[in-house]
């Protein structure tokens, strides 16, 4: 039996998981696995957006904080930074060409996850509708005649993972 399509044999972890279209959560999951493996705070900085450093300037009573020019930025500024490429970058290098022409104009790791999440999984509005079908469903479902038990198990299983 062949594998589904984005399940083949090519896990390792030096290698972020596959996305190539389908079978966008068990990818998602996978990928915080693979983040938190690699470095916990590059999930953070994919959930939280990239750091921006900023500056402070006092204006009287208030403090005002701005973004600092390139040229002001210190050492523990620019690994935060690089810190949020190289969390873009496993991203990237987990999905296909297809996906990618969806993220190329992403900034951020935080946008290109976004991006992924509405194309696979939709708006608020989709999902709720997706809710509301697979409920129905599961609410309607009954063992078929000549069914086996297994394959009604499967199907049973598959519409609560989708819940």
């Amino acid at each position: 039996m062949a594998a589904p399509l984005n399940l083949e044999e090519r896990q390792s972890s030096n290698r972020p998981p596959h996305l190539n279209g389908h079978f966008y959560s068990l990818w998602n999951v996978r990928m915080h696995y693979y983040f938190m493996a690699k470095d916990s705070e590059l999930w953070d900085i994919v959930l939280d957006g990239p750091f921006v450093p900023t500056m402070e300037e006092k204006d009287g009573e208030k403090t005002i904080l701005f973004p600092k020019s390139t040229q002001k930025y210190d050492e523990a500024d620019r690994k935060k930074i690089e810190k949020g490429f190289k969390a873009k970058t496993l991203l990237v290098c987990g999905i296909g060409p297809y996906e990618y022409n969806r993220v190329s104009a992403c900034e951020s790791a935080k946008e290109v996850l976004d991006c992924l999440k509405t194309a696979h999984e939709g708006t608020e509005q989709v999902k709720q509708s997706k809710i509301d079908m697979l409920t129905s469903r599961y609410e309607n479902f009954k063992m078929k005649e000549g069914e086996t038990i297994h394959d009604m198990f499967t199907k049973l299983s598959s519409i609560k993972n989708e819940l």
